[in-house]
């Protein structure tokens, strides 16, 4: 057991005449290794630009609603008849009539 040890600590596994199947081993460990690392890369970078798309999502979504709210109060009938008094227009007192049009057969 401590003989193992001692070969493995000064790597003779590596050198000796049989090494060829420990290397392959080792290369294989490494690919992997290195496979797993740029995938966990590429999950964080995902994760980090999902993020930011939600964080756009939130800005548009809030200025839509900011934009509605100001259509909504520039529709109302009060600000209507305050931008006409501006331009010298005032509401009718009269009320509209309906006009009936009779089809001709």
């Amino acid at each position: 057991m401590k003989k193992n040890i001692y070969n493995i600590l000064k790597g003779t596994f590596l050198v000796s005449d049989d090494s060829f199947k420990n290397w392959r081993f080792i290369i294989f460990i490494s690919v992997l290794a290195i496979i797993m690392i740029a995938s966990s890369h590429s999950a964080d970078k995902k994760v980090y630009e999902i993020v930011r798309l939600k964080n756009e999502v939130k800005e548009m979504r809030s200025a839509f609603v900011d934009g509605r709210s100001k259509l909504m109060r520039l529709k109302m009938e009060s600000a209507v008849i305050r931008k006409m008094k501006e331009k010298g227009l005032s509401p009718s007192v009269i009320p509209p009539k309906k006009i009936k049009v009779k089809s001709r057969k």
